[in-house]
């Protein structure tokens, strides 16, 4: 039986879970498997390559969430079948590649322009993510809201603890019923946890610590007997924040930490009541039902202050999703079902480290084995190929009955490889990674070709074309590209499809930058004296920051540096008009420059406050340089880091703003024959630009042509 031929475009999470689905041992190399990449690495949004002394060089700053259970199953599964020897190999299993994180830390700018940091532990939670999903599936409404009522019953007592001594705590008053000790017992029916509950309200004990703290063990019991009652659910949680915001508001307007404590209540609260009024619990769309408001409008319909609305931990769900359209911050659109989605997974579902970082770069612990176990299993790899167009078969030519389908794909070849396959790794200390270039030796006329951006959306040369057609070279396509690139090369599709049209003219992406430092001073040195963080809620316009200390020891300097900072955004713009010039992507890279110079001049120091001299600018003698010979001086050192202008359509990132899901198109839509998609733009459940969408969506994907993975092993795409 002649194989089935599937042609996957693209080498991001999406087109890569597609394929290692496809080419499991199970189906007995029933598909025969082509995977068309792009120049000379895979990882699309995620690629990384490894430049002078084994510097590590990202799109941006990545790490992944311990909720990403699709992710790190493909991961753990594909190390697990790599095999390496740990003796020759330093990052031989999945454990060796992440490590947890913990520490996660806003920040939030003070009257006088200065800026206060929270760092905060996040202490591990049982079993590691990828495990199997137990019978008590955390994904559900009911079982979000039990773990909120805990999480308040806990920020509560820390913020009673942290009261001025003397502090009104409103102790009950004598002659009232004792509260439960703890948690409720599991024995009381839904009716007498809620009879106590309408005592509680009766007697006016929820205007006690002792009371609050009871009625939300009564709430997280009811909760996780998935017993709701709308009406004295929204009733006791109003009360609760009433009274909560009467005993916190004569500190928080001193205390900082207490200020962000009581906005994470207030979040807290809010959300509850929210899906509760909304009635989520029971509607068959579950979040998405609310996703044509934006979140913070949708904190405001329910009860939130404009304390919390403009707080740091609402802004860093904005700032992780790069929620501002054309970067500009003032636009900030970010749809409150899939907020609240990716909010509550973060929080609750996590398993080991609620953050895990990676070892090396991501090309380094996650494309490279993928790459080698795909190819063991006979999977092939076209590099230098970049999508051109996806032609349909002509309506006219269709019998009756049949579903339209691609007839043919036409690539541009950007390479040519002097004979046999292109071998795209490189070898760092015994780890096969990702190099930061191509191979030119490899390639015919490889010198001729060193100034050509094969990445780039604007450099189109190429040395040959190549006409894919069906039946003949593919059976099936697997579209595996960036949003941005459908309308260059799906024309057909979106004019005969209106649903296609939709998709491309509502889902928006932002293009994205980034910066990375190597220092020759440790962050203590620099004045930050907390743990190695992730961090959120910065000065824009470079708002996140990752130290990165961990990967020092991963690089191959001569002298090594002390410190590495990563940092990203969201990139203002695209002016329309300048995006049609040949060198738009150079032209926004070296804006990406001027602007880190100046925000490290201008605003570095309130971060690491003696990285500055004493006027406050930058102490550019800091910054390592890859080059030993480099003599630059001043702002000119800056030219030796890596910074990058995400601006190709394949790069930008995709957006969730409000009302536009429902134009995503899913993995599993069978309208064409021999097609279907891959991508954190598609609908695939999380609905948001991560890794695990994209897994996800791969995995849906490999579903919608095999039947496999079967949909129950998916985790989360019909979830809430």
């Amino acid at each position: 039986m002649e194989p089935i031929k599937v042609a996957i475009i693209g080498g991001g999470c999406a087109a890569i879970a597609a394929a290692f689905e496809l080419s499991r041992a199970e189906h007995k190399r029933k598909y025969e498997i082509t995977i068309y990449q792009l120049g000379w690495r895979l990882g699309g949004k995620g690629a990384s390559g490894r430049g002078l002394n084994g510097r590590i060089e990202e799109h941006g700053f990545h790490v992944w969430m311990g909720c990403y259970e699709n992710a790190f199953r493909l991961m753990r599964e594909c190390y697990r079948e790599l095999g390496r020897d740990p003796r020759t190999c330093r990052i031989a299993d999945w454990r060796d590649a992440f490590f947890p994180a913990p520490f996660l830390a806003v920040a939030a700018p003070k009257p006088d322009g200065s800026y206060s940091t929270l760092v905060s532990y996040f202490p591990a939670a049982e079993g590691l993510p990828g495990d199997p999903v137990t019978p008590n599936d955390p994904f559900t409404v009911s079982s979000y809201l039990a773990h909120a009522a805990n999480a308040l019953r806990t920020m509560l007592l820390t913020a009673e603890a942290k009261l001025p001594r003397g502090a009104d705590r409103r102790s009950p008053s004598d002659g009232g019923p004792a509260p439960l000790s703890g948690k409720p017992r599991i024995s009381l029916l839904p009716e007498e946890l809620t009879g106590r509950i309408g005592y509680l309200l009766k007697l006016g004990l929820l205007a006690t610590t002792a009371g609050i703290v009871e009625a939300l063990g009564l709430l997280q019991a009811l909760f996780e007997r998935s017993a709701i009652y709308p009406n004295i659910f929204v009733s006791v949680l109003e009360t609760i924040a009433s009274t909560v915001r009467l005993q916190l508001e004569a500190f928080i307007n001193t205390d900082w930490e207490l200020l962000i404590l009581w906005q994470a209540i207030d979040l807290e609260l809010t959300s509850m009541i929210g899906i509760i009024r909304f009635g989520l619990f029971s509607d068959p769309r579950g979040f998405d039902a609310i996703n044509d408001y934006d979140f913070r409008e949708w904190i405001r319909m329910n009860g939130g202050s404009e304390s919390t609305i403009n707080s740091p931990l609402v802004r860093a769900s904005y700032d992780l999703a790069m929620a501002y359209q054309d970067g500009d911050y003032t636009r900030a659109q970010h749809a409150a079902g899939v907020a609240l989605r990716g909010s509550l997974r973060f929080l609750f579902t996590y398993r080991g480290s609620i953050v895990w970082k990676m070892r090396a770069g991501m090309g380094d612990v996650v494309f490279a084995p993928f790459y080698e176990v795909l190819k063991r299993r006979g999977v092939s790899f076209r590099f230098f190929h970049r999508l051109e167009r996806v032609r349909m078969a002509d309506p006219a030519e269709l019998r009756s009955g049949e579903r339209e389908y691609v007839k043919a794909l036409e690539f541009a070849v950007q390479a040519e490889v002097k004979g046999g396959d292109y071998q795209p790794l490189i070898d760092v200390d015994g780890l096969p990674c990702w190099p930061s270039t191509p191979d030119f030796s490899q390639l015919v006329d490889g010198d001729r070709l060193r100034e050509r951006r094969f990445e780039s959306h604007w450099d189109s040369r190429c040395v040959a074309s190549k006409t894919l057609r069906v039946s003949e070279d593919f059976d099936f396509v697997v579209l595996g590209i960036g949003l941005g690139a459908i309308p260059y090369v799906c024309r057909e599709l979106i004019e005969r499809d209106p649903r296609w049209r939709d998709m491309v003219a509502n889902i928006k992406t932002v293009e994205t930058q980034a910066f990375q430092l190597w220092l020759n001073e440790d962050m203590e040195a620099l004045g930050w004296e907390g743990p190695a963080v992730s961090m959120c809620g910065f000065e824009r316009p470079f708002d996140t920051w990752g130290d990165m200390r961990h990967l020092i020891e991963e690089e191959r300097w001569p002298v090594a540096p002390k410190a590495i900072a990563y940092f990203c955004s969201a990139l203002t713009g695209p002016d329309e008009q300048a995006m049609n010039e040949p060198d738009y992507d150079l032209t926004r890279k070296e804006q990406v420059r001027r602007d880190a110079i100046d925000f490290l001049n201008r605003t570095i120091g309130r971060l690491w406050p003696r990285a500055v001299t004493r006027s406050g600018r930058f102490r550019w003698e800091l910054l390592l340089s890859s080059n030993q010979d480099c003599r630059a001086q001043g702002e000119e050192r800056f030219r030796s880091q890596f910074y990058t202008a995400n601006v190709s359509p394949t790069e930008r990132y995709v957006l969730s703003t409000p009302g536009t899901q429902k134009y995503r198109i899913s993995p599993l839509d069978n309208t064409y024959d021999n097609l279907t998609i891959a991508g954190d733009w598609t609908a695939c459940g999380l609905d948001t630009g991560c890794v695990e969408s994209a897994m996800i969506s791969g995995r849906l994907a490999a579903h919608a042509i095999s039947g496999y993975p079967v949909l129950p092993e998916i985790v989360g795409y019909d979830h809430p």
